[in-house]
């Protein structure tokens, strides 16, 4: 494999499974963060199953993504985590009240308002934790000597927050998209009348972070904006502006599927905005790729099981999905 560069296939890797991650855990965590404006009830159980036969399995690729940046890049694992500690506090734990709530909201139904608070706080919790660890990657984390240089707080800034209820939202509109697709009835009115004002709020912090960028670092402004590269990433915003008018649409025709593909499209542009600005570092104007990947024999090494493990994570998920492609009941899944 010496004339294959391992560490962009590690990099292509990682980035696909943080984008599986983004996608398929985002809608669960969407139906979280929507939770509490369901009815009790009908409304809340069949939002639950809509995704209770995938959450668990959706988590998978977070796991394949910290796991990847940990054994192929760790040098940026050494720089990141430490950068974003809290964040990275605050995510778990949300993602394991999210986690228990979900189980024990069906087997201690006493107590289940209680666990419903919990589910919908964790969700939260983690997509916005997720949101701001992004923008502190974005504007910049201090490096001195390969190793993380600045303070428990560098990563709190107004971009910080603003990405971190950009992804709230982003979610959110995951959600509610998934729901019309997944349910009916009451479940997916309620689901329809909520995809527009998130939708909308979504595509406002999106060009709020979309317009900041460029200021935060020179490199930025120049990806984007210098000739002749401008030709090219100028297709982004223009791919924004159409996915968004036919998001609009297919909710005003009444479609089901449109709307979350639509939602999709913007994620994936969103993710190919961020890989404009900043590759081929890792962390910005600081460590790129080559500069905090492993050496290439533990490259070669992991490859050859991630050839096996993705496959099948890839096989299993498609079946789950396909299994469960039908509309959800108000049925427990236990």
């Amino acid at each position: 494999m010496a004339h294959v560069d391992l560490t962009i296939v590690w990099a292509g890797i990682i980035g696909f499974a943080v984008f599986a991650y983004v996608v398929m855990d985002g809608f669960d965590l969407g139906i979280g963060i929507l939770f509490p404006i369901f009815s009790v009830g009908e409304e809340r159980d069949q939002a639950m199953n809509s995704v209770a036969p995938v959450w668990d399995g959706n988590e998978t690729w977070l796991v394949l993504g910290g796991g990847g940046l940990f054994a192929a890049f760790p040098l940026a694992y050494a720089i990141i985590l430490p950068a974003t500690y809290p964040l990275m506090i605050a995510m778990l734990l949300g993602l394991v009240f999210r986690g228990v709530a979900f189980e024990f909201r069906w087997r201690d139904p006493r107590h289940r308002p209680f666990w419903d608070i919990a589910f919908s706080l964790g969700s939260v919790t983690a997509a916005f934790a997720q949101g701001v660890t992004l923008g502190a990657i974005l504007q910049g984390i201090e490096v001195r000597g390969d190793a993380y240089a600045g303070g428990w707080l560098d990563w709190l800034s107004p971009f910080s927050l603003v990405t971190g209820v950009a992804v709230v939202f982003g979610y959110a509109l995951l959600g509610a998209t998934w729901l019309i697709w997944k349910t009916e009835l009451r479940c997916q009115q309620r689901a329809r009348h909520l995809a527009l004002p998130v939708g909308v709020a979504t595509l406002i912090a999106l060009a709020a972070i979309s317009a900041a960028t460029p200021f935060l670092q020179y490199d930025y402004w120049h990806r984007w904006f210098a000739l002749p590269g401008v030709l090219l990433t100028a297709q982004v915003p223009l791919l924004v502006v159409i996915c968004a008018g036919t998001f609009l649409w297919s909710l005003r025709r009444g479609a089901e599927r449109l709307p979350f593909f639509m939602a999709l499209a913007l994620f994936l542009l969103g993710f190919v905005g961020l890989g404009i600005s900043m590759f081929p570092y890792v962390v910005p104007r600081a460590v790129t790729i080559w500069d905090a990947a492993a050496p290439a024999q533990s490259q070669s090494f992991m490859l050859v099981g991630s050839a096996i493990i993705i496959p099948v994570i890839l096989a299993y998920t498609g079946w789950a999905y396909w299994v469960f492609r039908g509309k959800a009941g108000t049925e427990g899944y236990h």
